[in-house]
């Protein structure tokens, strides 16, 4: 982590490993602004007074390993960033006049962007600083994982959201039955109504032909007799017949005389043949001809039914046939709500019995867990200075009145054991932890049971009870020694190490006790010109750290008895880290 123009801190780098990592220095060469920085990088909020006197801007940067978050790459790439050789990198800028700007992987993100995905990354526990177990929903997850119940909450998950996927379609349903009912209505009275009608594929076509036909039969008739009478006369007058067979007599006079004209006279002939039969079939058209207006009549009116379908159904017959076959399916569908709505009734009462047998299961599972969790806690209370707290895991159903007998239960309820409870994804109950910092007083929530100082230690002793089951890869702890020194220290600085198996922990202390348990002690240098005071962040070697510790024993770095007294308590903390 890169820190420049924070508070004291002029321009400073923080090198930052696997294991414990404490941070020391004298009072006011800026431990805290470590502590500060972090919460920066976490998205915290920003305090331009935060700003070195005399800088534009504070800035921090923290390089962090893409796979220490299951989830973190992608996270990055959704915010426009970039993953570089399996890190990314973390920024945040902030002026002297109070504004601010977040970076997540070389893009410029919202700060509550860059509070999400840092989020996951670093547990913080200090004086003042919003802990993560302070959170209902990560007490809960907490004392699962304690317990080792992702079987359990998974099998329970599975059948509530089946339960609720099941409830969310039979609400759809119901809802709109009168809807479906109105809907099935209108279209059985549209198939019904073409069904009385009956049309035929083309029907519609072929009346409307006959019925011009029929509209028109004498002036058809009349048409059909003056051309027959044309080409065939009956009553001696000049015709298309008789003068053809005039021009053909003529030709057939003279067609010895020129092949051209017997030519001619053949194409004379085969026309005489064709006008003849023209003739014959016009007459016979004539004839068949007649006037039905009864005929006309139906076909009008039929045709007026087919016309009262396709002003509804459709632009034709055809068009109207397929709206009867697509309605008739539809129509199914909708007469069977009734059966649909019991089928899905059935099946949500079936899954709410799944789900209260499944969720009783998770809450005896969870008080089972929260009763070990609380006493292995209660247990590394005493040893960390603070013998008469007691943590309490409070495993509580969300208890409801009964819904009455006659209605279907609320979505959202369950009965178990003969009582209603409002459930949720995470189960039946709500997990709550609860301390009691001194003997017989009352257990209270843990941020309003312990002062700043014993909260911390009390979120030590949760996080070395969890350790090894908690997804955050980091922990900060600020003064958690505060109010303690003797064997205590000696018992923080030993938890403080046993968590660090496990996790990366880092340590802002004044205790030599827990300083002798870190596996990299960084120092936080403060030097003056006269005028500015800088701070400046500096990895110690063993003589430094024994130099260091004496200092923090007697206020002398280089006394022969402080440096002895250091050797003799970084073997202790060997030992005991052991």
């Amino acid at each position: 982590m890169r820190i420049s123009s924070l508070g004291v801190i002029d321009s400073s780098t923080l090198e930052l490993g696997p294991g414990l990592t404490v941070i020391t220095g004298e009072t006011g060469a800026g431990k805290t602004m470590v502590v500060t920085a972090l919460g920066l990088l976490l998205g915290g909020r920003a305090d331009s007074g935060a700003v070195r006197a005399g800088a534009r801007q504070a800035r921090v940067e923290g390089l962090v390993a893409a796979r220490a978050v299951k989830g973190l790459t992608e996270a990055i790439e959704e915010a426009g960033g970039e993953v570089e050789d399996s890190s990314v990198v973390l920024a945040r800028n902030v002026s002297a006049e109070g504004r601010s700007r977040a970076f997540a992987g070389g893009a410029a993100v919202p700060v509550s962007t860059l509070a999400e995905i840092a989020e996951p990354l670093v547990a913080v526990h200090g004086q003042s600083d919003q802990h993560r177990l302070l959170k209902a929903r990560t007490q809960r997850e907490a004392l699962d994982r304690f317990g080792a119940l992702a079987d359990l909450h998974a099998e329970y998950a599975d059948v509530h959201d089946r339960l609720v996927a099941t409830e969310r379609e039979l609400a759809e349903v119901t809802a709109s039955a009168r809807e479906r009912a109105r809907e099935a209505d209108l279209l059985r009275f549209g198939v019904d109504e073409v069904a009385a009608v009956a049309p035929q594929p083309g029907e519609d076509t072929e009346l409307a032909a006959e019925e011009a036909r029929l509209g028109h039969a004498d002036t058809l008739r009349g048409a059909a007799e003056q051309a027959r009478e044309a080409l065939s006369s009956e009553h001696g007058s000049p015709d298309g017949l008789g003068a053809l067979a005039a021009a053909r007599a003529l030709l057939e006079g003279v067609r010895e005389h020129d092949t051209d004209v017997a030519a001619l006279a053949d194409r004379a002939a085969e026309v005489s043949y064709l006008l003849s039969d023209l003739a014959a079939d016009v007459a016979s058209y004539a004839s068949g001809v007649d006037t039905d207006p009864l005929r006309l009549a139906a076909v009008s009116e039929r045709r007026a039914a087919l016309l009262a379908l396709t002003r509804k159904y459709g632009d034709s017959v055809a068009a109207v046939l397929e709206w009867a076959e697509t309605s008739s399916a539809r129509l199914l569908d909708l007469d069977s709500t009734d059966e649909q709505i019991g089928q899905l009734t059935a099946a949500a009462d079936a899954l709410r019995a799944e789900l209260a047998s499944a969720g009783a299961a998770l809450s005896t599972a969870r008080t089972e867990a929260a009763g070990r969790l609380a006493t292995a806690v209660s247990d590394e209370l005493t040893l960390l200075a603070m013998p008469h707290a007691e943590l309490t895991i409070r495993v509580a159903a969300r208890a409801v009145p009964a819904p009455p007998a006659a209605e279907r239960p609320p979505a959202d309820l369950v009965e178990v054991d003969g009582s209603w409870v409002r459930f949720g994804r995470s189960g039946l109950d709500d997990v709550e932890f609860l301390l009691a910092a001194n003997s017989g007083s009352e257990p209270r929530p843990l941020h309003k049971g312990a002062s700043g100082g014993e909260l911390s230690r009390v979120m030590l002793a949760v996080e070395v009870c969890l350790a090894g089951t908690s997804p955050v890869p980091t922990f900060v702890f600020d003064e958690v020694d505060a109010g303690v020194g003797g064997a205590a220290a000696v018992e923080i600085g030993r938890r403080l190490a046993t968590l660090a198996r496990d996790a990366q922990v880092l340590v802002v202390t004044h205790l030599p006790q827990v300083a002798a348990f870190a596996d990299r002690h960084v120092l936080v240098e403060k030097a003056s010109d006269g005028t500015v005071t800088s701070s400046g962040l500096v990895t110690l070697d063993d003589e430094g750290r024994e130099r260091e510790l004496s200092r923090m024993l007697a206020g002398l770095a280089e006394s022969d008895t402080a440096l002895a007294h250091a050797r003799e308590l970084l073997d202790l903390a060997r030992r005991r880290a052991g």
